[in-house]
């Protein structure tokens, strides 16, 4: 059976509150989804309940999913909001801790890659929380400028800009580091 079809088959089972099939669904998707919660909200504990709450969102939701995307793509959308949406909350209590960065490889045998990268996430943790979102959403999750638009709520322009500043930061701040 094809890897798709059996997507759908569980999707189908989990609108019929079947747990094992909920189960089955969660071990499949939540590490990318812890990931993609934790470059948005920076801490592995707020990750880890953001990613708990999309999964409840998305089977409270499950009749809405159209097909029209992947379910992978729909959760990740839905992950990436209850991201924000965390955020927002807690906007005055947002801690960006250097020492828990972006997800970093784990292993690598090119030294200097492996440096590189490390540089490039402590950078990305220096940015503001919007700029390190919209780097996160443009160049990570690989969200385009109208999907950007749609979750962050501004306009198209606005979605442009907002990755074109990011980045131009971002590249001041690896040249301050690299000095």
């Amino acid at each position: 059976m094809k890897v798709q079809q059996q997507i759908e088959d569980l999707l189908e089972a989990c609108k019929h509150s079947d747990s094992k099939a909920q189960l089955e669904i969660y071990n499949r998707y939540y590490k990318a989804m812890y990931n993609t919660a934790l470059r948005i909200v920076h801490n592995p504990d707020d990750a880890e309940d953001v990613m708990q709450e999309a999964f409840i969102k998305a089977f409270e939701k499950l009749d809405s999913f159209q097909g029209n995307a992947t379910f992978g793509a729909w959760l990740k959308r839905i992950t990436v909001n209850e991201s924000i949406a965390w955020l927002r909350k807690r906007k005055n209590q947002v801690c960006l801790d250097e020492s828990m960065p972006l997800t970093e490889p784990q292993e690598t045998s090119d030294d200097t890659r492996d440096w590189e990268v490390k540089q490039v996430i402590k950078a990305m943790n220096m940015l503001k929380d919007n700029y390190r979102i919209a780097i996160s959403l443009y160049y990570i999750e690989g969200f385009d400028y109208e999907e950007m638009m749609q979750i962050l709520g501004i306009s198209y322009a606005n979605a442009r800009t907002l990755v074109s500043r990011a980045k131009e930061k971002l590249k001041n701040i690896i040249r301050e580091m690299k000095a």
